[in-house]
């Protein structure tokens, strides 16, 4: 590709990363949204709880599906369905709240908003490969998980000050900036196919992508731990709840300094590095559950955070190879849906068990998936692309 041709293509792959950054908008400002909408109507902040719970499961049970649907689509197109679906749910939501609606229908609407959330991030990232050469995806997959983090960081913050103000507000604010992705995202059209991106066919679920589908699952279920039992964490150590942020905040910096040094070194993992960044978050899991200090449990925090981007990247890059370029939206949706599978395999330990339980739970989860990747076929070794 000639210089010229780059610099035709930067201006669509900008609007796919900000596209790729407002996409998850509504997963990340949702639990503090939904918690203030709750608050107001019920008196309580386990309705926001429940309202998230909808959206997780039904986007686990949408994925497949609707990524199916839109097999015969262009992807641009299928996004922007997908994203205008998931406004107009999250419209609902906002409207039903603003009329003191039953609670009950809040719950069925946040369901709806996500459903299509595994699908639309399927799509999106197909598009990807569309405005980037097969050499440069490590580093856009670095920079998307920089933001992406960002967005999980600010998120938040914007929701509870604007939920202070009015939570209508906020809601209007998280459905606004949701949607931006039906509006920025490039065509497909506009720019032409990358090459050079190799693809080995077969069956869909082969065992190479099933292990790969239960690293996501168990990286999720991994930071999803320490982020939902911040609180616990801080209460457990004789602080204040308040002082949750001192797990959270340094897992989000290690994660966003993860997305910029796989953006700047720019090449695919060797099998052999992943093992010892799955094995990082492992340790990272094993040191927050031996529950011995506070320091120890930042240290674990930040392990899990510095490798949970060029994790995500090899992942995402493993699975480019494991599926043909038509069943890639469906794979990648799969991606998603595995990782969130993982957040409620963490929620529900958090749930029924002791902290310390549910952390020596998800530890033996990420061993068991670095095991495996270590005794893995060397097939599942791609070859790095510089």
């Amino acid at each position: 590709m000639t210089g010229t041709s780059l610099l035709t293509n930067s201006w669509p792959l900008l609007r796919w990363f900000v596209s790729s950054a407002t996409l998850t908008v509504p997963q990340a400002a949702g639990p503090v949204a939904f918690s203030f909408i709750a608050l107001s109507l019920t008196g309580s902040t386990s309705g926001g709880a429940a309202m998230i719970l909808a959206m997780t499961l039904a986007q686990i049970a949408g994925a497949v599906p609707l990524a199916r649907l839109g097999r015969n689509l262009p992807a641009a197109t299928m996004l922007r369905l997908l994203i205008s679906f998931r406004a107009m749910a999250l419209a609902s939501i906002t409207v039903c709240a603003a009329y003191g609606a039953s609670f009950e229908w809040l719950v069925l609407f946040a369901a709806a908003a996500g459903l299509v959330n595994g699908a639309a991030y399927g799509f999106l990232r197909t598009l990807l490969n569309h405005f980037v050469l097969a050499s440069r995806l490590p580093r856009a997959l670095g920079i998307a998980s920089t933001l992406n983090e960002v967005t999980f960081v600010l998120a938040p913050v914007a929701a509870s000050g604007l939920a202070t103000v009015s939570p209508l507000l906020a809601l209007l604010a998280m459905t606004t900036l949701g949607a931006l992705p039906a509006i920025v995202v490039p065509w497909t059209a506009a720019v032409a196919r990358v090459e050079g991106l190799p693809t080995l066919h077969g069956k869909l679920l082969s065992p190479e992508v099933l292990l790969w589908f239960a690293c996501a699952a168990a990286s999720g279920a991994t930071v999803a731990s320490i982020e939902i039992g911040a609180v616990a964490l801080a209460l457990n150590f004789g602080y204040e709840p308040a002082l949750a942020i001192t797990f959270t905040v340094p897992l989000c910096l290690a994660s966003v300094a993860g997305g910029i040094w796989i953006s700047v070194r720019n090449r695919m993992a060797s099998r052999t590095a992943v093992v010892v960044q799955l094995a990082a978050m492992a340790l990272g899991s094993a040191l927050a559950a031996v529950n011995h200090s506070m320091v120890m449990t930042v240290v674990g925090t930040v392990l899990i955070g510095v490798v949970l981007a060029p994790l995500g990247t090899y992942f995402s890059l493993a699975l480019d190879t494991l599926a043909p370029p038509e069943r890639r939206p469906e794979l990648f949706a799969l991606l998603r849906t595995s990782q969130a599978g993982g957040v409620v395999f963490a929620s529900a330990l958090l749930t029924f068990v002791s902290l310390s339980s549910a952390l020596v739970w998800v530890t033996a989860l990420m061993t068991a998936v670095t095991l495996a990747v270590a005794l893995a076929p060397t097939r599942l070794n791609f070859q790095n692309r510089a």
